[in-house]
């Protein structure tokens, strides 16, 4: 029995070449087996260089996105909000 897969900030460091064949592998392991979470502050568009293989992240996607739910969060940091709130960091998105 498979249990929920969390994978927290994909593409906040680059990933090698062996990682990313790795990562490609529990990837196919899990893929209609289970939930899988996964967060990243990387575009779809923008994985084939945070894995250094297009073909890899292509393949990759194609599974993760196959059933997947997409949401996309846009704003400024909750982690920065008592600085944002007290005027030491200023926002990086301008008010519509």
């Amino acid at each position: 029995m498979w249990s929920s897969t969390l994978i927290d900030e994909i593409g906040y460091l680059p990933i090698d070449r062996q990682a990313a064949t790795l990562f490609f592998q529990l990837i196919s392991r899990r893929y209609e087996r289970g939930p899988m979470i996964l967060t990243s502050n990387q575009s779809f568009g923008s994985w084939g260089d945070v894995f250094g293989d297009r073909v890899i992240a292509s393949a990759i996607l194609d599974r993760i996105l196959h059933h997947a739910t997409t949401i996309s969060i846009r704003g400024d940091s909750y982690r920065l909000k008592d600085k944002l709130k007290s005027g030491v960091v200023k926002p990086t998105t301008e008010a519509a």
